[in-house]
């Protein structure tokens, strides 16, 4: 008599059965590791919905600003507002970047329709870097969290923006073009319609931001993730124990400025907390290198340029920051 085949999903259910018989009882006698695990995961849930929450009003705000630059700024305009002289287009970028009040991840958005718009990729860099690092609200923050001492702060906000042209120069030396993975999606046929109103581009800008919000927004949340995985799973400790000397402080301190990814608002804060473990040329680096590049804006900026170009970027600005903070340490 001849046999029936057995179904594969008798096998998966077996299979099921097994891992379930074979693994349920040693996690609910060992009840520890259970805890253990439910803890890491709810750590996890805490930070990356911290991280969520504090970067999305700076992402909302950059969109908005995307936005109007995309409606209300023509390319004339922008051919006008821009030096042809490569070191003078840097240097107008950064000061503009130095006023403006943007977070690290709020800012991607900004420059990607800066450069679709004509803004040269160096200037356009320039503004990034310096944008998050050294406008008005996080000079006071700085000031305040070291105790009312301008020290940092201005330590903070020349040597950050020196570093800033020193990378948006080099940059102009090893790219051209826009950088972009691809053409961006061009503007809806209504937009270009002759002579729309006013509340017609307000309208349209609204439209556009949103479109930015849910294209960039999904790179915001899977950045915040690895940043909160990272946080969770990476011992600080030990990281903080490797740092001994001065030039191997320098390494963790960028690496915490990194994988913490903190809003640039609020990172002074944290970084004083280092103060009495860490010397200040540390703490510096720390404080220049995380608005500049961290793990959650690069998950953003390679969702909008090349990989290389992303990657070059931020050898670029952790090669540069570190060279800068050692050379300077003997005097700061």
């Amino acid at each position: 008599m001849e046999r029936l085949p057995i179904p594969k999903y008798v096998f998966n259910f077996w299979f099921i059965f097994i891992l379930i018989v074979g693994f349920l009882p040693p996690l609910i006698l060992n009840f520890s590791v259970l805890k253990g695990l439910i803890s890491s995961l709810l750590s996890l849930h805490t930070i990356f919905l911290s991280i969520l929450i504090e970067a999305l009003p700076f992402v909302l705000i950059g969109i908005l600003i995307a936005g109007f630059i995309q409606i209300f700024i023509t390319e004339e305009h922008i051919q006008r507002w821009i030096p042809r002289n490569t070191l003078m287009a840097v240097i107008m970028s950064c000061l503009v970047g130095a006023l403006f009040p943007a977070c690290e991840c709020g800012i991607v958005p900004i420059v990607r329709r800066l450069i679709a718009k004509g803004v040269p990729i160096h200037a356009a860099i320039g503004f990034m870097l310096t944008g998050p690092l050294i406008n008005p609200i996080v000079i006071l923050s700085t000031y305040m969290a070291f105790g009312n001492n301008f020290k940092i702060a201005i330590l903070r906000m020349i040597i950050g923006f020196v570093i800033a042209i020193i990378v948006a120069l080099l940059i102009s030396l090893f790219f051209k073009g826009s950088q972009f993975k691809g053409s961006l999606h061009p503007p809806s046929s209504s937009i270009n319609t002759q002579t729309p109103s006013f509340i017609t581009k307000l309208l349209n800008m609204f439209k556009h931001a949103i479109d930015e919000f849910f294209d960039m927004g999904k790179y915001l949340i899977i950045g915040a993730f690895l940043a909160a995985f990272v946080q969770t799973y990476v011992s600080t400790k030990t990281l903080v124990e490797i740092g001994d000397g001065l030039s191997t402080s320098i390494l963790v301190m960028m690496s915490l400025a990194f994988i913490l990814s903190l809003c640039s608002e609020a990172d002074a804060f944290i970084g004083a907390s280092f103060n009495a473990i860490f010397s200040t040329p540390s703490i510096l680096a720390f404080l220049i290198f995380g608005p500049m590049i961290d793990l959650k804006n690069t998950i953003m900026l390679m969702s909008v340029f090349r990989l290389k170009f992303v990657l070059t970027l931020v050898a670029l600005v952790a090669t540069v920051v570190y060279f800068s903070i050692l050379i300077l340490s003997a005097y700061l």
